[in-house]
C-alpha cells in the first residue's frame, strides 16, 4: 500500500481528481489532493504573491503529514505545471518519497524556469484573459478529448494562474531529485504539451516506466479508468 499526493497543474485545484481519489481508495490506498496555496479553497497567500518556495515547502509539508499518518511511502503525482511543483518537493523530502509520477507534466531540470522549458514567456503584470477568450482556448487546449458537460464542468472550476512563477528558476539539484525514481504517464492526444515535448523532457531526465494513454491533456477527465490503472501499476513498481 502507498500513500498517494496528487497535485493538479495550472489552473486547476484539488478537483482535478474527483474521479480519480475513490478509485484509488478503492484500491486500499491512502490518498491527499491537495488545493496549493493561492489556488481554489486555499488562499492561505493570495495568489499574486505566490512563489514557487510557498508551493515547493507547502507540498514537502504535505508529504510530510502524510508520511507521518499513515507510515507509507509517499508516491508523489504531478500533471502540468504540477510537475515542476512535485520536484521542489522531492528535492526538499526525497526521503519520504517512493517516487514521482509526471502525469503529461513538465519536468524542469536544475536552475531552468517553467518558461524556459515551455517557451512561453507570458507577461506576469498582463491582466487576466476574459472569461469568453480563457474558456475557448482552454475547451482546446486541455479537454479536447472531453465531452462537452466535462469540458464545461471544468471550464467552469478554473481559477487563475500566478504567471510569475513560471519565470523562477527550480531549485532542483541532480544530487536530491535527479536520484529519485520517476515515472511518465504520456498523453498521445495532448495538444498542450505535445508527445514530442513529453517525450524531450524525458530524454533530459530518464524516466521508468513509460506508460502511454490515448487521452488528451486532461486524462483524469477523459480516461480515468485507465489513469487510476496506469498509477496503480506505477505505485506498485515504486513500492515492492
Amino acid at each position: 500500500m502507498a500513500s498517494f499526493v496528487l497535485i493538479p497543474g495550472a489552473m486547476h485545484g484539488r478537483w482535478t481528481w474527483d474521479r480519480i481519489v475513490p478509485r484509488l481508495e478503492a484500491a486500499g490506498h491512502i490518498v491527499i489532493a491537495p488545493d496549493l496555496p493561492g489556488m481554489g479553497t486555499n488562499q492561505a497567500i493570495p495568489v499574486d504573491q505566490v512563489t514557487l518556495a510557498d508551493w515547493g515547502d507547502f507540498v514537502a509539508e504535505t508529504v510530510r503529514t502524510a508520511h507521518r499518518s499513515t507510515g507509507q511511502p509517499v508516491v508523489l503525482v504531478g500533471h502540468s505545471r504540477g510537475g515542476l511543483v512535485i520536484g521542489e518537493a522531492a528535492e526538499r523530502v526525497p526521503e519520504l518519497i517512493a517516487g514521482l509520477v509526471y502525469l503529461t507534466a513538465l519536468i524542469v531540470p536544475p536552475g531552468q524556469s517553467l518558461a524556459q522549458v515551455t517557451g512561453h514567456r507570458p507577461d506576469p503584470d498582463a491582466p487576466p484573459l476574459a472569461p469568453e477568450a480563457l474558456a475557448a482556448i482552454a475547451r482546446t487546449q486541455f479537454y479536447s478529448g472531453c465531452s462537452d458537460a466535462d469540458a464545461a464542468w471544468a471550464l467552469a472550476r478554473l481559477h487563475r494562474e500566478p504567471l510569475g512563477v513560471m519565470h523562477e528558476p527550480a531549485t532542483v539539484t541532480w544530487e536530491r531529485w535527479g536520484k529519485m525514481p520517476r515515472a511518465f504517464v504520456e498523453c498521445s492526444e495532448d495538444a498542450t504539451v505535445s508527445l514530442a515535448k513529453q517525450r524531450d523532457m524525458q530524454a533530459a531526465a530518464p524516466c521508468d516506466p513509460v506508460v502511454t494513454l490515448a487521452a488528451d491533456h486532461s486524462p483524469f477527465l477523459c480516461a480515468p479508468e485507465a489513469l487510476t490503472e496506469a498509477l496503480l501499476a506505477i505505485a506498485a513498481r515504486f513500492v515492492a
